[in-house]
């Protein structure tokens, strides 16, 4: 084989430094044994603690859990599979969590090697890292806890170079790394990101699908597009477990078709309508990515000594209360509930974009411009109901996703490639000056008179008017809400002008280099240096070193209260509902306790429904039958969470004399509204055969049903009576994985009132057990041993065929 090329892999080793040191250098409160105190990752963290309780404890997989939404499948928050050949590669790059200096790292490396796969100039792929890195939605989403989300972003660059690399150069190759790529993208299971990157990859495959029909090539189209699916079919099998369990929840959360025909216009076979578009960007927001003020930053923004609404404030609050308050301002004046911050891709590789729109020939060019304004048109969601609705109703899984937003990813991605490939032509001095020179002047004039027109006359377009304003002119602060007018005016012209010197800048140093003033090596440093200046100034102002606490404060992210010490005196299992937060997306009662509420996007769709036109109505009835046996409230004195018991919670399990039949899901759920839980359950049509023979006979005073052990993953119940009982259990059911025993038996339980177990118990001493251990896990792990056995071995092949090859060479 031939000896290492240290000049070659010089370049990937310098970048390698450069990451690293860069990285570090932005959070150097990683170093000082800080963290950020992420809110995603607290969520998690009392989503997932029973099931985390429970493996450190038993060293076994619960599977479920009933700390959130009065139990769930626990597959998305921590469920351990079958060791994953991806796993250790990702976690190599993942710098063995050092965290968040690994993630920006990841994003700067990876997109770096997705532009050599793209026959990118090396240096200029190291800028390129920089450019993508440093999006300032990574660096927010970071912040935030969204890991998942965040590192799936890091690989789409390298997984979609890897496809374009299998299409125009060496399949062999290029396939292996798509692999790679994609299969620990499936590991990571952060589906929404990946479905983004997908939609460029069709995109970009049509335009190259139409460059080899035109060469008459589409044999060998059909070869390499072979090797991919052959690729992805390993990468598939290698996480089958993971997905297929996702796959089977997905089909019952809040992503799944709901069997409800109430407000139907709002219902398509995944998420409501309005939950997906909730989170549009605005039409005139797109400008944040050119400038980043243009909205007004993030929800709560600081302001300076100089700004109005300081110098409003500062005549009634002293200066320490008034430095607090400035810190967190209403700026934001955009269109979504709120925001942390802008999606800002820097001023400077929207010039280079634009420019390259003049430069760049044939069909790279428009794939990459295609698919940026796909992405920008998508984002604006209800803002273009006629594009989104076409996703939404024909697009596979697309109404599966919420904050449509978030898919300006793609146009992240698409902007810094173009921005770099244009500097690659730049480079390889394939442009000549005629042509370079007037594709200059027009992008000038586009970019930079925009961004003039921003700065000198922003008020004939804006009113600056916030969603948050009409609150405070309800309350007669006019003066206050005209300051802030006047300061989101004056931070969207300060951003303007900074943004126009920053492409003035870039501006001259490309020409320069172009005439020949300036070496390219040169050249190319200054405008790293720039982007680098750019995006770093943007970034600071939304993560900083007061976002950082020490890793002591950060381990328990919800600490004690008074009142979770008075509940957890009761050892009994039971269930708490929290009103002293939102408790439909708070995460600190789970931490604690067996939760009526919680935090997760794939909750049961039915359990949502019942918040919806039950638990949200107050209804005491279907509280009880919860098992709701304290209520969390604010005391109105104190302000300080307080305990109130619920003498009417039903307990773990209980005898019903009654059963009425319902034709469907409208009438099951409305039943809900007038019945006695303790009397009466509510049957679906579908379950008629489990109870059409039972008929109350007579009481038994003597019969009980208890709970006798408590495992997430099984429960157990001691049950006698002299007559077959009707029982109801307090557990929510859940067919997929769910099992019921009478003495060790299987025996088929049922559905009633709309989202509880039942059973028909005969008469005698039983002991009943529900056991949770879904199938697909067992089918999975043995998938995804032989699809990572076979992947091995085929790398094996290869490497024997290489060095074979090599050898031939020698001879």
């Amino acid at each position: 084989m031939k000896s290492l090329n240290i000049k070659k892999l010089l370049p990937t080793l310098i970048a390698i430094g450069i990451y690293l040191a860069i990285s570090i250098s932005y959070y150097p409160e990683a170093l000082q044994g800080k963290v950020l105190p992420q809110g995603d990752v607290n969520t998690w963290k009392g989503g997932a603690k029973e099931l985390l309780d429970y493996r450190a404890e038993t060293g076994k997989e619960g599977f479920w859990t009933n700390s959130m939404f009065s139990g769930m499948p626990g597959y998305l928050l921590s469920v351990h599979y079958v060791w994953n050949p991806f796993a250790p590669i990702h976690h190599a790059l993942e710098l063995y969590s050092f965290r968040p200096v690994s993630f920006l790292f990841m994003t700067m490396f990876l997109f770096f090697l997705a532009m050599l796969l793209f026959g990118v100039n090396p240096w200029l792929s190291i800028i390129g890292g920089i450019a993508y890195g440093f999006s300032s939605y990574f660096i927010i989403i970071a912040e935030a806890g969204h890991i998942l989300k965040l590192e799936v972003l890091a690989y789409i660059p390298l997984m979609i170079a890897s496809i374009y690399y299998t299409y125009k150069k060496d399949k062999w190759l290029g396939a292996v790394i798509f692999t790679l790529t994609i299969g620990i993208q499936l590991l990571l299971n952060h589906l929404q990101m990946t479905y983004y990157g997908f939609l460029v990859v069709l995109i970009m495959v049509i335009f190259l699908f139409i460059d080899f029909l035109k060469q008459n090539a589409t044999k060998d189209f059909f070869i390499r597009s072979a090797f991919l699916v052959i690729a992805t079919l390993f990468a598939i099998g290698i996480n089958f477990p993971k997905l297929a369990l996702t796959y089977e929840i997905a089909q019952h959360s809040i992503r799944g078709k709901s069997e409800l025909t109430i407000n139907h216009k709002n219902k398509t076979n995944g998420l409501d309508k309005d939950y997906i578009t909730q989170w549009s960007y605005g039409i005139g927001e797109t400008l944040t990515l050119l400038t980043p003020y243009a909205k007004g930053g993030s929800s709560t923004e600081a302001v300076g000594k100089e700004s109005e609404t300081y110098k409003l404030l500062s005549h009634n609050y002293p200066p320490a209360q008034l430095k607090q308050i400035t810190k967190h301002l209403p700026l934001y004046w955009g269109d979504m509930p709120f925001t942390a911050g802008p999606v800002y891709v820097g001023s400077i590789l929207i010039f280079l974009f634009v420019l390259g729109l003049f430069l760049i020939k044939g069909s790279l060019k428009w794939w990459i411009l295609t698919a940026t304004i796909l992405s920008i048109m998508l984002a604006w969601g209800k803002h273009f109901m006629w594009l989104t609705d076409l996703f939404i109703n024909y697009f596979p899984m697309y109404n599966k996703f919420r904050a449509v937003s978030s898919i300006l990813v793609i146009a992240e991605f698409t902007i810094p490639l173009l921005a770099i490939l244009t500097l690659q032509r730049l480079y390889s001095d394939k442009v000549n000056k005629d042509e370079f020179i007037k594709a200059l002047k027009w992008t000038l004039g586009i970019v930079g008179g925009l961004l003039l027109i921003l700065w000198m006359m922003p008020g004939a377009f804006f009113s600056f008017t916030g969603q948050s304003d009409a609150g405070y002119l309800q309350q007669g602060a006019t003066q206050f809400v005209d300051a802030l007018r006047a300061d989101r005016k004056a931070f969207l012209q300060h951003d303007a002008i900074r943004s126009l010197i920053f492409i003035l800048l870039s501006a001259g140093t490309l020409y320069y280099m172009f005439i020949g003033k300036l070496k390219k090596t040169n050249g190319i440093i200054i405008l790293g240096l720039l982007i680098l200046i750019d995006m770093w100034g943007v970034d600071k102002r939304y993560v900083n070193n007061d976002d950082f606490i020490s890793k002591r404060i950060a381990k328990v992210p919800y600490p004690k209260t008074q009142a979770d010490e008075m509940i957890l005196r009761d050892t009994s299992y039971y269930r708490v509902f929290n009103l002293t937060v939102s408790p439909f997306n708070d995460a600190s009662t789970s931490y604690w306790h067996k939760s009526i509420g919680g935090y997760n996007a794939a909750k049961l769709k039915r359990y949502q429904e019942l918040i919806e036109y039950q638990i949200s109505k107050n209804n005491m009835e279907v509280l009880n039958m919860l098992n709701t046996k304290y209520f969390i409230v604010p005391n109105q004195q104190t302000r300080q969470p307080m305990v109130q018991q619920n003498p009417g919670a039903l307990g773990n399990a209980w005898f019903v004399k009654n059963y009425k039949l319902v034709p469907n899901a409208d009438s099951e759920i409305t039943a809900l509204s007038h019945f006695k839980a303790n009397e009466t359950a509510i049957v679906d049509k579908r379950f008629e055969k489990y109870v059409k023979t039972f008929s109350y006979k007579k009481d038994d005073a003597n019969a009980f049903i208890k709970l006798t052990n408590y495992k997430p993953n099984q429960l157990t119940y001691e049950y006698q009576s002299t007559v077959s009982q009707f029982v109801v259990f307090s557990e929510i059911y859940y067919q997929p994985g769910w099992q019921a025993f009478i003495d060790g038996k299987p025996v088929d339980h049922f559905r009633v009132d709309y989202v509880l177990r039942a059973l028909i118990v005969p008469q005698g001493k039983h002991t009943i057990v529900f056991k949770f251990r879904p199938s697909l896990y067992d089918i999975g792990n043995s998938i995804s041993i032989i699809s990572s056995i076979l992947f091995f071995l085929i790398l094996l092949g290869l490497g024997f065929f290489a060095y074979k090859k090599e050898a031939v060479k020698k001879q």
